[in-house]
């Protein structure tokens, strides 16, 4: 396991440093490094050969030394010629934050599609830092930041580098049309759909676990779950069946995390327009983490960035079990839960069936005997609240959407 110092420069002096340097410890810790010591630096103003101030590299560099560290990782993003700089002076592995969150998507994902989105958005990284990466990797090679490109891709100029990203971001479009034409196949049933956004490993992989025991019991269905940052990067889609026969499509997302690289959202946006589309949203809140109420805001300006507005959200403040104190959430319409509790997830599951289904209307049919099969379909597909034979045909009392009473609207009584 490689050991890392952790280092951090407070610009904005704003009393966030604290809640930013932890954050960048979840990290390391998700990326299996030990982290041997971290420190801070106030900054008015950024050092152009270093970013922090040369004193203050002088005594990392005795950190290092003592400690025996592989690598400093630094909480704020750094150009080529510094990190060149740094570990010239360090004589050890210098990343920063961004790299460092690549590296975690890099080794989580999965799918063709999260391959190629990270590839690409690793690509981006490396080009403007070309001289100052391909000294640092060929110096040290393997360990944090040099999955993916990488090793493999240090020979190439940048004419070789913007061809390889460019043959990817087609092969990547290829990927996201097929996907595409599942989601417009969705569409064209007009079932309601729903997306779970939140901080990363605040417990949205949890619910839709949960959501899909219970409804379906099948665990085949279920998404990996691990109490770390980033544990699964795929967007998973289910199709959720309620006992009444109401169903709606659940899509849980990658979380989200504060300063989460532009180019990683911009190459992970083809997978993120599933949130865009959703006609409701779930927002998941780790109440048990002390900043909660700042990684709400991070997901609310990432959710703008991507452009999602107006979407009606319910907010789900999870882990409540995890806290010995009350909390007064400030978002609205919000549960208070632990979605490891069975009665919590039915309460989250009423709320989304009475939220989503709103616009749902008990009306009387009267279908003709000859037409049995539709009779047979409404039972297989709606809420049928009851139903009797008269001898003109057969009246069925269920819910409808507003769109199903326009398309049965000759059967209405």
């Amino acid at each position: 396991m490689f050991k890392a110092i952790l280092v951090g420069a407070d610009l904005k002096q704003d009393g966030t440093i604290d809640y930013y340097m932890e954050e960048l410890y979840n990290l390391a810790v998700a990326s299996n490094l030990e982290v041997v010591y971290s420190i801070t630096q106030s900054l008015n103003r950024i050092t152009p050969k270093f970013y922090i101030g040369s004193g203050k590299v002088d005594e990392i560099k005795r950190y290092v030394t003592n400690l025996n560290a592989d690598m400093v990782i630094f909480n704020n993003e750094l150009s080529g010629s510094q990190l060149r700089n740094l570990e010239q002076i360090l004589d050890c592995r210098v990343i920063d934050r961004t790299l460092l969150i690549l590296d975690i998507f890099a080794k989580r994902a999965r799918t063709k599609e999260a391959m190629l989105q990270v590839e690409i958005a690793q690509l981006d990284y490396m080009l403007p830092r070309l001289v100052g990466l391909t000294d640092s990797l060929n110096r040290q090679q393997g360990g944090i930041g040099s999955r993916g490109p990488g090793e493999k891709k240090l020979e190439l100029d940048r004419r070789r580098i913007i061809n390889e990203r460019s043959n990817l971001q087609k092969e990547l479009e290829d990927v996201v049309k097929n996907r595409q034409v599942q989601r417009r196949t969705r569409d064209r049933s007009n079932i309601k759909k729903v997306a779970i956004v939140g901080y990363t490993n605040a417990g949205k992989s949890t619910l839709l676990n949960a959501l899909v025991d219970v409804t379906s019991h099948n665990e085949d269905k279920k998404v990996y779950v691990e109490n770390m940052l980033f544990a699964t990067l795929e967007t998973a889609t289910r199709h959720i069946v309620l006992d009444n026969n109401k169903d709606f499509i659940l899509t849980d997302t990658v979380g989200f995390v504060s300063n989460l690289p532009h180019k990683l959202v911009e190459s992970f946006k083809s997978t993120l327009e599933e949130i865009t589309e959703a006609d409701y949203l779930i927002h998941v809140v780790d109440t048990s983490n002390k900043f909660y109420e700042t990684q709400i805001q991070i997901t609310k300006d990432t959710l703008a960035e991507i452009g999602v507005h107006d979407i009606p959200t319910l907010y789900i403040y999870n882990k409540y079990d995890l806290i010995d104190h009350a909390i007064e959430p400030s978002n609205f319409p919000y549960i208070i839960v632990s979605l490891l509790d069975n009665e919590a997830i039915s309460q989250v599951l009423d709320f989304i069936e009475k939220e989503i289904f709103k616009d749902y209307e008990v009306v009387k049919l009267l279908i003709p005997f000859q037409e049995g099969d539709l009779v047979s379909y409404l039972n297989e597909h709606n809420n049928i609240i009851h139903q009797n034979y008269v001898n003109e045909g057969t009246v069925i009392e269920l819910e409808l959407s507003q769109l199903q009473k326009q398309k049965y609207a000759d059967y209405i009584i």
